[in-house]
């Protein structure tokens, strides 16, 4: 036997407390009555009263609450396992975590923003299993294909520049790691991969790893972010804590967004979307609900899990009639 709500089992300390005052309130009205009211006129006055039958009507009703209350708690008793069948797709979300994803283009930064969105995406998830993957120079598998939201939720909070062991951007690469540990030995469909990035790569030939996703039959959703025509500096933060501007040979650095890479890239895999969000926002929720979770999916491991009967009915029931008893006990004897 389990209570599926026990908290209300804290009820029930307040039932031996009731007693206490209902038996006390009828015994000192008795007490009164006696006091002012000489018996053989209080016979005459309230013939039949009984001095037991109001103790015995506030005992039934203190009773009755006491049920209602572990009816509240939800008792259930006969486990028995059930499997639970799961669908849904794979899906990793590839967030870009290089340097120049730290320029304000987006507040506070295209990163955060970028963090925000996925949050968005996976308060609606029902079923999919999801990955999170930060890369700059290299790519770090943070949190693995699983249904446990929350730790992917933990994942994500954790990502940031320092995720990563090395700088720079490689797209290619990332999706490389993308197909080799995050999907490797999985069946070769229903598979997603979301990428936020501002698309600059340093020659990791991402359009061919693109290719190489089309092969596996995972598509690619790209999402990119940043100013495209004039582009933003980035700011960094030295050993001493001071802000500064990136700068390469004294020149300030300017990150710009490569959307004409992006583009060429979801075109490389079977139904490929890209989102040209550059200093804009998007609804991540909302395209996760159209182009995944209205996909074809598919079903996952079945989940085993232990169903219990619901018995709440039966205490309900008793309370119920106890509270009928009560009201049809009269405090007066009937006459002879």
């Amino acid at each position: 036997m389990r209570f599926e709500t026990p908290e209300w089992l804290l009820s029930l300390w307040a039932a031996p407390v009731l007693v206490i005052i209902a038996l006390w309130a009828v015994s000192r009205r008795t007490a009164q009555v006696r006091r002012f009211v000489e018996e053989s006129l209080r016979l005459r006055i309230a013939p039949g009263m009984s001095a037991t039958r109001p103790m015995i009507r506030a005992l039934l009703l203190v009773t009755s609450l006491a049920l209602v209350g572990v009816a509240l708690s939800r008792p259930q008793w006969n486990p028995r396992p059930q499997e639970v069948v799961r669908k849904g797709r794979d899906v990793c979300f590839l967030i870009d975590v290089s340097r120049s994803m730290l320029a304000e283009d987006l507040a506070p930064n295209r990163l955060e923003r970028s963090k925000l969105w996925v949050l968005d995406a996976m308060s609606i998830l029902r079923g999919d299993r999801v990955a999170i993957v930060p890369f700059a120079g290299t790519a770090v598998v943070k949190c693995p294909l699983t249904h446990d939201y929350g730790f992917a939720r933990m994942s994500l909070a954790d990502v940031s520049p320092s995720s990563v062991a090395r700088g720079g951007t490689l797209m290619g690469d990332a999706l490389r790691t993308v197909l080799a540990e995050v999907f490797e030995s999985e069946e070769p469909s229903f598979k997603d991969v979301i990428l936020i990035t501002d698309g600059e790569d340093h020659e990791s030939f991402p359009v061919e790893a693109a290719k190489g996703l089309a092969q596996a039959g995972v598509r690619l959703i790209a999402i990119g972010v940043g100013d495209e025509t004039q582009g933003r500096p980035i700011p960094i933060t030295d050993e001493q804590g001071r802000q500064r501007l990136l700068t390469y040979q004294g020149q300030t650095v300017y990150s710009k967004l490569d959307g004409p890479t992006l583009r060429e890239m979801v075109g490389a895999t079977p139904g490929g979307v890209y989102f040209n969000v550059a200093t804009g926002t998007i609804e991540l929720d909302k395209v996760y609900k159209r182009l995944i979770q209205q996909a074809e999916q598919k079903e996952m491991a079945g989940l085993e899990q232990i169903r219990y009967d619901e018995r709440f009915q039966i205490f309900l029931a008793a309370a119920l009639v106890l509270l009928f008893l009560e009201g049809l006990i009269n405090e007066r004897r009937a006459n002879d």
